[in-house]
């Protein structure tokens, strides 16, 4: 019996895109079928979702890339965006996520936010890989790609816990965020931040009031 799989992918770079289409179909197995929509942007990929439900055909699997274009009304800003209106309207579709960003805070939140079925680092893709996590996703869910896997095993691993918050401004110093603008994306005071950082030197035994010693020792233990 053919199983028909409708797919949608959503990449900005055609040649990518191309990439994974010819992968799919040269792998796939003899008995499925594959139905593949193409998307290189926010817009054009949610008014492919929204056909694909009006037309009461929704997509099975979706292949979303992080960094994407945003929306022509500045809605959604990433794939981020967009997987999280996949969940609200597709909620049996199979997402699985590429991205060139291999930091701890992306990885953790992307996985707490959007649980992705696939998640995948783009260094980490090969056409043997791909196919394998297609496999996997479509019969026994989640895959996640090695320098995913990683992160998990650290933070598994790890006897540190340390909230939402922190791990942002863990994540904003590494992006060479100075410690008097930290307050506005986290919202709360800059007093709330230098205790929070304290809080930080503390967690992770750093006393030299360096933040780069304090991201050091965060990176040792997979939190950034």
């Amino acid at each position: 019996m053919t199983e028909n799989i409708k797919i949608l992918m959503i990449d900005d770079h055609p040649m990518i895109i191309e990439g994974y289409q010819n992968t799919l179909r040269y792998t796939k197995k003899d008995s499925q079928e594959l139905e593949i929509d193409i998307a290189n942007n926010c817009d054009e990929a949610v008014a492919f979702m929204d056909k694909s439900v009006q037309k009461e055909r929704p997509y099975d699997v979706l292949f979303v890339d992080i960094s994407l274009p945003p929306s022509a009304d500045g809605s959604m800003s990433s794939g981020e965006d967009l997987a999280e209106y996949a969940r609200k309207i597709l909620p049996n579709a199979k997402i699985i996520i590429l991205t060139m960003f291999n930091e701890s805070f992306r990885i953790h939140n992307i996985i707490k936010t959007i649980d992705p079925e696939g998640f995948m680092i783009k260094s980490d893709l090969t056409s043997s890989e791909l196919a394998s996590a297609f496999q996997a996703v479509l019969n026994n869910p989640p895959f996640y790609s090695g320098t995913v896997n990683s992160h998990i095993r650290k933070a598994i691993t790890s006897d540190i816990v340390i909230d939402d918050k922190n791990r942002k401004i863990l994540h904003l110093l590494s992006q060479g965020v100075k410690t008097k603008n930290l307050a506005a994306p986290l919202d709360i005071s800059l007093s709330a931040v230098e205790k929070r950082k304290k809080q930080l030197r503390d967690i992770f035994e750093v006393y030299d009031g360096q933040d780069e010693t304090l991201l050091n020792e965060a990176r040792k233990k997979g939190f950034v």
